[in-house]
């Protein structure tokens, strides 16, 4: 269905325009909120908005936060991709623990990997209170690049590790029969199979480095986030913090568009009608397994075991009871948005799954990326966007737990989305169709039907949001009601004051809730660490 099927009269069903309807008001709710951003950003005549953006610390700004996302995108690639290989392409002993020690580091956030580092070293740091041995404070760019980095990297190494696992290893075996050595099999065969895995890892990767807030706020370093929100808290100069939102959310569109043009017209799968072979592991001699074993504990111990250690060390510092009614208090407030989010989130995303998979449409088309909107743009400029839409529009809604849990809802609408429509594309519409010659109508075939058989996917959307929700920062920054202080608030501004004793429960609920994600990561992770 068209634009004009709505509004030429034409005879469309019942449910189609239903759900069309619902999600044409997910659509307006995505880009509601960038309009205001773009009005308040266009208020100022040229000469100003010239002088705002034809400044040096505009330029310094795009190279702080260039320089940070290569530093994070090569740091990542020289952890995830070694590691991929030796899961997948070895018969290292112990790969399956590996795998999913690789994975775990999921859990524990940037900000809260950040924490690790600063408690790491100083004067009154965990190594030098138990070794005697004084780091200086990680700070700027490569404090902010390793912090990111430890926690980014099994993004890449799913995306690596499930590339290896389909790769026809018959096409490198050709190579080798060919005369090719290791190296050029890798650079003229492997590495180009493994291109679309590495743009979808660094499209993830440099989206969520290009919108950080907390690893960089805590580390001090001047990216783009970080600045938005010193201009638009301390009130210096908020048409500048609008103009700065709008550029971040033309980088990350750009970087989408970008690696969606460079996967254009691209093949990588085999021609002719042979059958691959099978995946056969490479045998490392003892050297091989001592190097693979001493790169994997490294890996292991830097992201891993480093927030765990510093973590319990910080809360053996002081008495965990006299801080459990403040945890708990603070617990209950992060449930407080993260629970009606997620119900939020799963209900904005069923209509346009219903679109996309049992109406397929351009307007289906339409509305199913503009759902993905709130997840690409950085959260930091699409929090800012909804504090201009509720300050010149509903200014009741301004500081509110309605605008937080709206916000969140429409932020990881993406998240709720995937499981949804996936279960959809796997019930067969005969089933619907019998409900309906059966005598039931749209509602009921829905309700009795397609709902009970995708509820597994709802279910698994939902717990995506909640736990994302529970750790999430840069939006309740921005619109967090007078007095919110969730999880992710109290311990971020505990350790920014250098209170990293205080901080540290809160940083081990946060590591705990975030690994229901993880859980659910591995529960649907079918490939690798065979």
């Amino acid at each position: 269905m068209t634009a004009s099927d709505l509004f030429a009269g034409r005879r469309m069903p019942l449910p189609r325009v239903i759900f069309t309807a619902l999600g044409l008001m997910v659509g307006g709710l995505m880009l509601l909120p960038l309009w205001y951003l773009l009005l308040r950003a266009f208020q100022a005549d040229f000469d100003t908005v010239a002088r705002l953006l034809w400044r040096w610390r505009t330029a310094e700004l795009l190279l702080n936060t260039a320089a940070l996302t290569a530093g994070v995108l090569a740091v990542c690639t020289m952890i995830a991709l070694p590691l991929a290989w030796l899961i997948s392409r070895t018969d290292l002993p112990g790969r399956r623990l590996i795998n999913v020690l690789a994975v775990l580091p999921l859990a524990v956030p940037g900000y809260v990997m950040a924490y690790a580092l600063i408690g790491l070293a100083g004067n009154y740091g965990f190594l030098n209170q138990i070794l005697g041995v004084t780091l200086p404070r990680p700070q700027g760019l490569w404090g902010a690049t390793l912090a990111l980095s430890l926690y980014c990297f099994p993004y890449l190494y799913l995306n690596l590790r499930a590339a290896f696992a389909g790769l026809d290893q018959s096409l490198e075996e050709s190579a080798r029969a060919l005369g090719c050595s290791p190296r050029e099999v890798f650079q003229r065969v492997t590495l180009p199979h493994l291109m679309p895995a590495l743009m979808a890892g660094w499209l993830v990767v440099g989206l969520y480095v290009i919108g950080d807030f907390g690893a960089v706020a805590l580390m001090r370093y001047e990216a783009f986030s970080y600045v938005i929100y010193q201009q638009y808290a301390a009130a210096f100069d908020r048409l500048y913090a609008a103009w700065l939102a709008l550029i971040l959310i033309a980088i990350a569109l750009s970087v989408v568009w970008w690696e969606s043009r460079l996967r254009e017209g691209v093949r990588y799968d085999r021609i002719g009608s042979g059958s691959g072979t099978g995946s056969r592991r490479l045998r490392l001699g003892l050297a091989g397994r001592l190097a693979g074993w001493l790169f994997s504990a490294a890996v292991v111990l830097a992201s891993l075991g480093l927030p765990v250690a510093v973590l319990t060390f910080w809360m053996t510092r002081s008495a965990i009871g006299p801080v459990l009614p403040a945890l708990l208090d603070s617990f209950g407030q992060s449930l407080s948005v993260a629970v009606p989010a997620a119900v939020l989130a799963a209900g904005m995303a069923l209509p346009v799954a219903v679109l996309a998979v049992r109406y397929p449409s351009p307007l289906s088309t339409l509305i199913n990326r503009l759902a993905f909107v709130g997840y690409a743009v950085p959260a930091l400029a699409f929090a800012l966007a909804f504090v201009f839409f509720s300050l010149q529009g509903p200014r009741w809604l301004y500081q509110s737990h309605v605008l937080l849990v709206t916000v969140y809802g429409l932020a990881f609408l993406a998240l709720a989305l995937g499981p949804i429509r996936s279960a959809l594309y796997q019930i067969r519409p005969s089933m619907e169709d019998a409900a309906r010659a059966l005598g039931h109508g749209p509602a009921a075939t829905f309700w009795r039907v397609t709902l009970p058989n995708i509820r597994p996917g709802v279910v698994a959307g939902m717990v995506l949001v909640f736990v994302i929700a529970m750790k999430e920062l840069p939006i309740a920054f921005l619109l967090a009601p007078t007095g919110f202080r969730p999880l992710a608030i109290t311990m971020f501004s505990r350790t920014s004051e250098g209170m990293l004793v205080d901080a540290a429960p809160y940083a081990a609920a946060i590591i705990a809730f975030s690994a229901l994600f993880v859980g659910v990561v591995l529960r649907h992770d079918r490939k690798g660490g065979d």
